[in-house]
């Protein structure tokens, strides 16, 4: 069996599909990655896969360029004749589901990973493109199978007609290693609190940096560290200039992408992510498996990780206040952190494993291919 992975970005499908991708490898599946190339080809490439590089534009509307954006993938799809294509990110999904049926694929997989920032902003010019995207994922969603990381964006989907019941599935996350993201107690020094996103509005970055802002007022001893990079192909990206004057101000360091993330969390004490609406954030599943305490927000994909009181804090978003008193009660007590982070690690071994996650996808494959 082929299987073609197709993304918006190589970033993507390196460090979230290719534990599937090698999982699959191992069950005799041939797997292609599709992505615009990048810094992560070559590992992806010298992982032994494969791999189609296919630019196009993020953020491009215009509908004569996105035509001709469908028509070179069918063109691959139908030189690769795979028995499934699985997208992921809303272009991917929509216009990758599109090219398919065209060509006949009739093994069709979407992950809707999040439902990104047209879903989230209401500018007026958004809510113009959310008409668009909303009636191109009525026609690309059907007959396909679909994939949700979290119940609400399932009920969602549904409620406005992209899907049915009969066709969507509820896998939470993509799955880690809980034997390489394994508790390591944190350096004996002043508590480091980590934000690591890409650096977008939407993820809370702004109200992290109020809290930090809040809790240094308070003379309280801790350190904030916003780690990710930039994403320029995000609308709700946060420019260069504002993270630069957050650092000066120095209540927050600004650390950007680090590749070694299993060593960040490794040294800090709490992992906050206070974003607006998630899939299902892998950060947080990772911290979880570190035994490290989390603060996240109250919204779908979010509350999925954390239990409340149990293993870290939800608190409302887009309240900084809020967020300052859920950090500040875990920065002044070392008992609690330990043991919301004990909690937290037994959770994630029960729910979040990386071979849970691919057998449940494989599930899926093997019905599709079966009846193809």
């Amino acid at each position: 069996m082929k299987v073609i992975f197709f993304a918006n970005t190589d970033w993507y499908l390196y460090n979230f599909r290719l534990d599937f991708a090698k999982y699959l490898r191992e069950k005799g599946w041939e797997v292609v990655l599709m992505a615009p190339a990048g810094e992560h080809t070559e590992k992806l490439t010298a992982a032994g896969f494969r791999f189609i590089p296919f630019e196009f534009s993020r953020k491009g509307m215009n509908p004569f360029i996105e035509q001709r954006t469908i028509q070179r993938i069918k063109k691959i799809y139908a030189e690769e004749k795979p028995d499934l294509v699985h997208h992921f990110t809303i272009k991917c999904v929509i216009y990758g589901s599109l090219a398919a049926k065209e060509v006949g694929i009739r093994a069709i997989v979407n992950s809707i990973t999040g439902l990104g920032y047209i879903f989230l902003d209401n500018k007026i010019t958004t809510k113009m493109i959310r008409k668009i995207v909303s009636s191109l994922y009525k026609k690309a969603l059907k007959d396909t199978e679909v994939i949700f990381e979290n119940p609400d964006d399932a009920a969602l989907f549904e409620k406005y007609g992209f899907t049915t019941e009969g066709n969507t599935h509820i896998i939470l996350g993509t799955g880690i290693d809980t034997e390489l993201f394994r508790p390591i107690p944190p350096p004996d020094s002043i508590p480091l609190i980590i934000l690591p996103a890409r650096m977008l509005w939407d993820k809370g970055v702004g109200e992290f940096v109020k809290a930090a802002e809040i809790l240094k007022s308070k003379s309280l001893q801790a350190r904030f560290a916003l780690v990710g990079k930039k994403d320029d192909g995000n609308p709700s990206s946060i420019s260069y200039e504002q993270l630069s004057f957050w650092q000066k101000e120095g209540n927050v360091e600004w650390w950007g992408w680090q590749e070694d993330i299993l060593t960040v969390i490794s040294i800090s004490d709490i992992v906050c992510l206070p974003s607006y609406r998630e899939g299902l954030p892998r950060i947080l599943i990772e911290a979880a498996s570190c035994g490290r305490p989390i603060v996240t927000t109250n919204v779908p994909g979010c509350r999925e990780v954390v239990v409340d009181g149990v293993t870290g804090f939800l608190v409302p978003a887009k309240d900084p206040k809020s967020l300052a008193y859920a950090l500040e009660k875990l920065i002044r007590s070392n008992e609690m952190r330990i043991e919301m982070g004990t909690a937290a690690r037994k959770r994630a071994i029960e729910f979040f494993s990386i071979s849970r996650v691919n057998d449940e996808i494989f599930k899926i494959y093997q019905q599709l291919t079966q009846d193809s």
